[in-house]
């Protein structure tokens, strides 16, 4: 579970809907046109933009804004030469049938222990590395177009409420729902763009960023094995992946 996100997310809409409170009843902040326009209107427009795959596995992914937990460097660090110490005293077949939880490194090791070449790890690795970033990338262009959709529709909720106020001027009771629909939906859109799909969009491409130092990590990591190098210069090696003040907790025992 990632706390800053939920928090965030927590945090702003209490913000805001505890300024509505205080300014008066929050059910006059609250007209189902204009969430209907923002809402629904967004995800239609988006869909058009994307495949329908892509548009449902946006979703999917949006889950690893909240529900994702990766390995810091330091652990994989600390793995990958116990992995070495073990390769370097009985060879790349003592790593068959290690306790790996990371699947991308156990896939690694599996192509270590059946003995492909160098390049061939590179490369199967490598592609698996930018097939996945491709698959966070899409997400996150998904959430994007969401927030900048989002504030155009509230604009043309708005547009719709002047139209409907304006020509009902002779009926001062429609003036109060058409001017409701002209700004709430302005208001919904500033809220699902800035408070939702932009910020789970960015998070989406810390994700990216995060895996895929991680998997650049481990395919440096593996190659090192695979070539026979002391796990004390792997260990090195791979600090540098850290920033400095981290680099010290990553020494293995």
């Amino acid at each position: 579970m990632d706390i800053a996100t939920l928090i965030g997310l927590i945090g702003a809409f209490a913000i805001v809907l505890m300024a509505m409170a205080l300014g008066g009843s929050i059910a006059i902040f609250v007209n189902v046109p204009s969430l209907l326009i923002v809402l629904v209107g967004s995800i239609f427009v988006v869909l058009m933009k994307f495949t329908l795959g892509q548009f449902l596995g946006a979703a999917k992914i949006a889950t690893k804004a909240f529900m994702f937990k990766i390995e810091s460097p330091v652990e994989l660090i600390q793995t990958v030469v116990e992995l070495a110490e073990s390769a370097r005293k009985g060879g790349l077949l003592a790593l068959e049938g290690s306790d790996i939880e990371n699947g991308f490194l156990n896939n690694g090791v599996q192509l270590l222990v059946d003995g492909h070449e160098p390049d061939v790890v590179r490369s199967v690795l490598s592609n698996d590395m930018k097939l996945t970033e491709e698959r966070h990338e899409w997400g996150g262009k998904i959430f994007t177009a969401l927030g900048d959709v989002g504030p155009a529709m509230g604009m043309i909720g708005t547009l719709v409420g002047l139209v409907a106020m304006l020509s009902n001027m002779s009926d001062p009771k429609a003036i109060g729902p058409a001017m409701a629909v002209a700004l709430l939906t302005t208001l919904y859109g500033a809220m699902f763009a800035n408070m939702f799909a932009l910020p789970i969009a960015d998070k989406l491409k810390l994700r990216m960023v995060e895996e895929k130092r991680n998997k650049a990590l481990m395919i440096d990591a593996l190659l090192a094995i695979q070539a026979g190098q002391n796990p004390r210069v792997i260990e090195s090696m791979l600090k540098t992946y850290l920033p400095g003040a981290a680099r010290e907790e990553a020494a293995v025992e």
